[in-house]
């Protein structure tokens, strides 16, 4: 006959994988003794095992209440024992979450985001105009540094600011003659290329200053062996 080959696949599924499959058998045994006297003693060493094998829970408060909770559910709630706390429900361990509500928002302008939409909309209700204009100020300048982001290019102010007028209803304008933040897009490979060149001129700059050093040198050394011969 063929040798039979025992893999993970073929075995019963760890309940907790944590405790390992050891335990899960030791529990599984203990299920099918056939007196509670015997099942409450094997119970108790198995306790003493999970507590062993999992010495963090010992932080956790209450930890011998987790313990036995485990305990039961390893056993898929069917170990018949006189445990110290009230036996959990398996209604109680699978509770199925709510489901997750993602908004369905349309936005207009992707690049700049749901949140931008939410500073226009304070910015529109502001009744002070010094409080108000700054915030509208503050409001381009962060709207031109998302569309750089994004867009990976320099933009022109008045790309910000009629998309700002749009965006508002034509509510929210930005004061004449006033310049948005300066800010550019830089790629890496370009901050690399600029690491490069600084490298190079360092390079060269040391190579100028060693080979001063050796013209010196070896001036010094033509000068001394002529008066050498002089003599």
């Amino acid at each position: 006959m063929p040798e039979q080959f025992d893999y993970n696949s073929t075995r019963s599924k760890l309940i907790l994988s944590e405790y390992g499959r050891n335990v899960q058998n030791m529990v599984k045994y203990i299920v099918a003794l056939p007196t509670k006297e015997e099942r409450n003693r094997y119970a108790q060493v198995v306790i003493d095992l999970m507590g062993f094998l999992n010495p963090h829970l010992r932080d956790v408060a209450d930890f011998k209440h987790k313990l036995w909770d485990h305990l039961h559910i390893i056993s898929d709630f069917q170990i018949d024992v006189d445990s110290p706390y009230p036996k959990p429900s398996p209604d109680a361990i699978h509770i199925k979450p709510e489901p997750l509500r993602y908004p369905h928002q349309r936005i207009r302008y992707k690049h700049y985001g749901k949140t931008i939409e939410l500073m226009i909309e304070k910015a529109k209700s502001i009744d002070d105009h010094e409080r108000k204009r700054h915030m509208v100020q503050a409001i381009a300048n962060f709207m031109k540094m998302a569309y750089v982001q994004w867009n990976k290019d320099s933009v022109a102010d008045e790309i910000i600011l009629s998309d700002l007028y749009n965006m508002s209803g034509g509510q929210l304008k930005v004061e004449e003659n006033v310049n948005l933040n300066k800010i550019e897009y830089r790629s890496n490979t370009g901050s690399n290329n600029q690491n490069s060149r600084g490298r190079g001129s360092n390079n060269n700059q040391n190579r100028n200053r060693n080979n001063n050093s050796n013209q010196n040198r070896n001036n010094q050394n033509r000068n001394r062996n002529a008066g050498q011969k002089k003599y």
